[in-house]
């Protein structure tokens, strides 16, 4: 019990640059608070005492603002951080390594009792503030949901899924989205360069209507350059020089 509890405030003092001391840790984070008793709530639910496991994560969530339901399987080293607010079913699993900020639900669409109703997280995860990952499907590990995402579908491993609903991001070689280096890195809220996968295609178009008209631009100074320019008509005026600045749409679109 005393090992995972230092594996807990070992993780949390590497993800979070605010904490600066075990003592701080253990009295001031209430995402620890929320695991110690949630495996309280845990231990009483698996045993059968289900009233019981209730009480203790009611407790919890009115001493932490966290509100983890005693049948949820959450693994080590997993970190809430902030985390007001944040609702985890009967039903979801966490696994080792995750990272949950404040307002995200792991919730269920389905009112069946005793069926799979709420999301698997593997290996790894990062969720993000206002995250909705709702219904009974996994999400690999090493994946990442952008803040105020909706999830209604499954997240491949190190993919990244953001927007309502969910758009998916794929990953890279099969590791976090963002990785270009051996060692995979954390990434705080689960942000990188590339997260939009609309602002992808809005740079793709500016990319490409760029290169069109330097391509048009080269193709009049030939003309002109061949004496040929005065013969061909065209409505409006020939352009040999290229005005489209590309260079500040893409600042706009978030480049």
């Amino acid at each position: 019990m005393f090992a995972r509890l230092r594996s807990d405030i070992q993780c949390i003092l590497e993800r979070d640059p605010a904490a600066r001391s075990t003592w701080e840790v253990l009295t001031c984070y209430p995402g620890l608070h929320a695991l110690v008793l949630h495996r309280l709530a845990h231990a009483c639910w698996t045993l059968g005492f289900k009233w019981l496991g209730r009480f203790v994560s009611h407790i919890s969530r009115w001493l932490t603002g966290i509100e983890i339901h005693p049948g949820a399987k959450i693994g080590e080293r997993v970190f809430f951080d902030h985390a007001m607010g944040v609702v985890v079913g009967e039903t979801a699993e966490i696994g080792d390594g995750c990272t949950i900020y404040q307002g995200v639900t792991l919730g269920g669409t389905s009112l069946y009792k005793g069926t799979k109703r709420h999301p698997t997280l593997g290996k790894n995860v990062v969720v993000s503030a206002g995250a909705k990952v709702l219904g009974g499907f996994e999400v690999g590990d090493n994946a990442k949901i952008g803040s105020n995402a909706v999830v209604i579908k499954p997240v491949p491993a190190g993919a990244t899924a953001v927007g309502i609903p969910a758009r998916i991001i794929p990953s890279k070689s099969g590791e976090s989205a963002d990785v270009t280096d051996a060692q995979p890195k954390f990434n705080a809220y689960g942000i990188t360069q590339e997260d939009d996968p609309l602002s992808q295609a809005m740079r793709g178009l500016i990319d490409n209507a760029a290169s069109q008209e330097h391509q048009i631009a080269l193709l009049w100074q030939a003309l002109e350059q061949l004496g040929c320019a005065q013969k061909v008509k065209v409505p409006g005026e020939a352009h040999t020089h290229e005005t489209f600045e590309a260079s500040k749409l893409n600042d706009l679109v978030g480049k």
